[in-house]
């Protein structure tokens, strides 16, 4: 069975990662997928985000990543994923990722949505957190892999460094 992981990914942290790798282990094939949010102002560009992703999960034999633009259902059905595959840190994250399983099931009734409860050690860890640590020149090497934190210091030094 393929499921997909979509999100926006911007930066990926462990705690992505730790659900990449922890769904690699329930399904065939899991493909991460890097959607644009029209809510959030971006730190690092879609391609730069899916080259971040594809290098910390390169060592995953059935991981796959990849982007898109549209309804997440639409690109589920083009890869013929039939689980939606999404982690949950806290409880108010429920309510919000219950109503748009619904709203998937809707969409299209062969989408089915799995929620992984996100390891303890990953369970306050945000994007948005990350960025607001390195905007205020903190370490974000406990968070993010080795890779991203690299592209964030380079990030914080080329337009917040005067």
């Amino acid at each position: 069975m393929i499921a997909i992981y979509p999100g926006s990914f911007d930066p990926i942290t462990l705690g992505h990662l730790d659900i990449i790798q922890r769904g690699g282990k329930l399904f065939e094939r899991v493909i991460v997928v890097v959607l644009p949010n029209p809510n959030k102002q971006p730190l690092f560009p879609i391609p730069k985000r899916v080259a971040q992703i594809r290098e910390c999960t390169s060592h995953l034999t059935n991981i796959e990543v990849d982007s898109f633009s549209g309804l997440t259902v639409e690109y589920a059905k083009l890869k013929r994923a039939g689980v939606l595959l999404r982690g949950l840190r806290v409880l108010s994250d429920f309510e919000g990722e219950l109503q748009m399983a619904h709203t998937n099931k809707m969409l299209w009734d062969g989408m089915e949505t799995v929620f992984l409860a996100t390891s303890n050690e990953y369970s306050f860890l945000s994007s948005s957190v990350v960025k607001e640590i390195a905007m205020f020149g903190g370490s974000v090497e406990l968070f993010v892999p080795e890779n991203v934190a690299v592209d964030i210091y380079a990030y914080i030094n080329k337009y917040f460094k005067k």
